[in-house]
């Protein structure tokens, strides 16, 4: 009997033993669900507008999406018209001001919306008939004042001042220019130039082209039946009357014949933006979209689990992070690697690009990979339904693209159904390793490195909004004569002498500048100090509270910024004032042993400029002069380790002051933080309290 038990009781930790869980085997995942979304709810108005209605009656809100039916219009010299529009239809109606307008909707808690092709609206539903009725008047009555025009023109100024020293905005211009071209309205870009160009005019046709109610889509979303949103839409929309939808085509990118390398030049940059990219002929809903952001998302989508990331970052390091992006839209589908490397490993990182894009192509991924990136986009999905907005987008692209009218239902199925198989499959037909864009946007020391990887070996120059740029020539006179132009004509002089006499009569300068950037809602106040023969200091004030001070006395000197305190100059710096100390700090660089050089003439926006280059202990500086010898421009470049600064200043508007011409605008940018300065007073020959030049 002892040995039954016994023989049981090993059986039984034999069955237990056996009967454990292998933990050493992923276990196999379940099913995937079909999601559970209403189908949405359509019907069409007399006057052409289709209303999509997608219940949700989890919440007392109400959201409404108006989406333009008509194709974007090629731009010309006037580029950015749409964006410049959509930005201001909530600028002033002819029912109300921007002010009245921006209170009203604050009042009952509106969120309101705009852009070039889209007005957008969430509400309480007990506040919707409020609501819809500044919805509906900024979508009939818009006025677009000329006030709050010439306000956001300003606010872009500084954006795109800003952006030509950011690689990443400068990437996605050239990007976009060079995979689509001028002839197609994703490769049009906003500049300098085409800003202004764009007048009201051009605006509110813009407007009356986009925004018409022929064949557009009107989308609900939220605690409204059937019933009630035909009454609603009738009501509101019903009368509304616009032109027949403007329609285009346009040509499909196309690949490369073989591997194009675009260079832009980044004076300074210790490291290179590269940007690995191609054309792609997928559109959404096709059967190789949802394949293709698969295998997107295992190059470089997201985390630091994907071959991107694996390699340059965590096996190579070479930079702290690189991704991939897939576009797809209604014009047009690209793919994009990209990251930021040392100028060192340019050269070693495009190749590792270039790798990871064969390898894609060449094996299948591997299970675990696919099995991550699922979940991860899995995860994603599931937190997208959490937003009204995504139902919006379901319902409008069902009907946009022509997708299935189960095909978000069963997105989780379909995802679980791509395959290793699938990806190759989709890889080896969309990625060819030899019919890349490679964009590289750094310091011109990096351009041999890069040369071999171009397909005939002549790298393409462009500037930060994709054009190409004019090779540098030679100056047609001497850096000593540029001074002498800028000095002359600043002083209202026919000759060095008599600019140096009149100089000498200037004994103290004041200005008082107001500064304003987006960042801070109220105006900044700067006071600039120069005492002769080198004394300088300078304040910079927000409603009276000091931020920053800098002084010199022409032998020591430091600065203060709120918050870190003050900092005494260092020997180098202090030589450095002396070098470049006077009104006209240009005079003395000869004799102050000052560093400098005229490279050429550069074509910048089709104008052309004498650039001279400066040399300090922190790094170099860049001075734009006009033809007729007016400085325009100062580009400052200070590189501390692996850390680069650039900091661009402007001037502009300049005028008479007791003889001398001074700039009445200016600007500064550095980083993605841009300040817009307007004198306000410029004194000469006061007395100045000397306290400002001391610690």
């Amino acid at each position: 009997m002892k040995k039954l038990v016994l023989l049981l009781a090993i059986a039984g930790i034999s069955t237990v033993s056996f009967g454990q869980i292998d933990r050493s085997v992923r276990p196999k995942a379940g099913a995937a669900p079909e999601i559970q979304i209403k189908d949405p709810q359509v019907f069409t108005l007399n006057n052409g507008l289709k209303v999509i209605l997608s219940e949700n009656h989890k919440l007392p809100t109400v959201s409404v999406y108006f989406n333009s039916p008509s194709d974007y219009a090629l731009e010309g010299n006037k580029a950015g018209t749409a964006t410049l529009m959509g930005e201001l239809i909530l600028s002033g109606t002819a029912k109300r001001t921007k002010d009245q307008f921006d209170n009203e909707k604050d009042f009952i808690g509106l969120s309101i919306n705009s852009g070039a092709k889209q007005l957008y609206m969430h509400t309480l539903k007990k506040h919707l008939s409020k609501a819809t009725d500044l919805f509906t008047d900024a979508l009939y009555n818009a006025t677009f004042p000329q006030s709050e025009i010439d306000r956001i023109k300003t606010k872009y100024e500084s954006d795109l001042l800003a952006g030509k020293s950011n690689p990443s905005f400068i990437g996605q211009n050239v990007i976009k220019k060079v995979i689509y071209g001028e002839e197609h309205p994703n490769g049009e870009i906003l500049t300098e130039e085409t800003l202004k160009n764009i007048t009201r005019d051009d605006v509110v046709a813009a407007f009356k082209r986009m925004f018409t109610p022929t064949k557009g889509y009107l989308t609900i979303v939220g605690d409204m039946t059937l019933a009630e949103a035909k009454e609603y839409a009738e009501k509101n929309f019903g009368s509304w009357k616009g032109a027949q939808p403007f329609t285009a085509t346009y040509s499909t990118p196309k690949n490369t014949q073989g591997n194009r390398v675009i260079f832009v030049n980044k004076r300074g940059a210790v490291q290179s933006k590269i940007i690995v990219a191609f054309p792609l002929d997928i559109k959404k809903g096709d059967a190789n979209d949802l394949t293709f952001n698969v295998a997107n998302q295992i190059l470089g989508g997201s985390g630091f689990g994907t071959r991107f990331m694996q390699n340059l970052r965590e096996d190579k390091a070479f930079t702290y992070g690189a991704y991939s992006q897939y576009k797809t839209d209604e014009y047009g589908s690209f793919f994009a690697g990209s990251g930021d490397f040392r100028n060192a490993v340019t050269d070693s990182a495009i190749t590792e690009f270039i790798y990871e894009l064969n390898r894609i192509t060449e094996s299948n991924v591997t299970a675990d990979e696919l099995s991550q990136t699922k979940a991860m986009m899995t995860g994603r999905f599931a937190r997208s339904l959490q937003d009204a907005g995504t139902y919006a987008d379901f319902a409008y692209n069902i009907f946009k693209y022509g997708l299935p009218e189960d095909y978000y239902k069963t997105y989780l199925k379909k995802l679980e159904a791509v395959s290793e198989e699938n990806i190759l499959d989709a890889s080896q037909k969309f990625i060819n390793p030899k019919k890349l864009l490679i964009v590289v946007i750094g310091s011109e020391e990096v351009l041999d490195k890069i040369k071999p990887f171009d397909a005939d070996g002549n790298i393409e120059k462009l500037d930060a909004f994709g054009d190409k740029v004019k090779e540098t020539r030679a100056a047609d006179i001497t850096k000593e004569q540029l001074i002498e132009k800028y000095v002359l004509l600043n002083t209202n002089s026919k000759t060095i002498a008599e600019a140096k006499k009149k100089l000498k009569k200037i004994k103290t300068v004041e200005q008082e500048i107001s500064m304003t950037t987006p960042q801070v809602p109220m105006p900044l106040t700067m006071k600039q100090y120069f005492q002769a023969p080198n004394k300088s200091a300078m304040s910079l004030e927000v409603q009276g509270m000091l931020v920053q001070r800098q002084y010199f006395d022409g032998k020591t000197g430091g600065q203060f910024v709120m918050q870190q305190g003050t900092k005494d100059l260092t020997p180098e710096e202090i030589d450095e004032k002396k070098k470049t100390a006077g009104l006209f700090e240009e005079l003395n660089y000869a004799a102050n042993g000052v560093k400098y050089e005229l490279i050429g003439i550069e074509s910048i926006n089709g104008a052309d400029y004498y650039v001279i280059k400066r040399e300090n202990s922190k790094g170099e500086s860049f001075d734009y002069f006009n033809m007729n010898g007016q400085k325009e421009k100062t580009v400052s470049i200070v590189t501390v380790g692996d850390e680069t600064t650039e900091v661009t200043n402007t001037y502009g508007d300049y005028k008479d002051v007791e003889g001398i011409k001074f700039p009445h605008k200016t600007s500064m940018i550095m980083g993605e933080m841009g300040f817009n300065g307007e004198v306000k007073s410029i004194k000469v020959n006061q007395k100045i309290d000397g306290k400002v030049f001391l610690k």
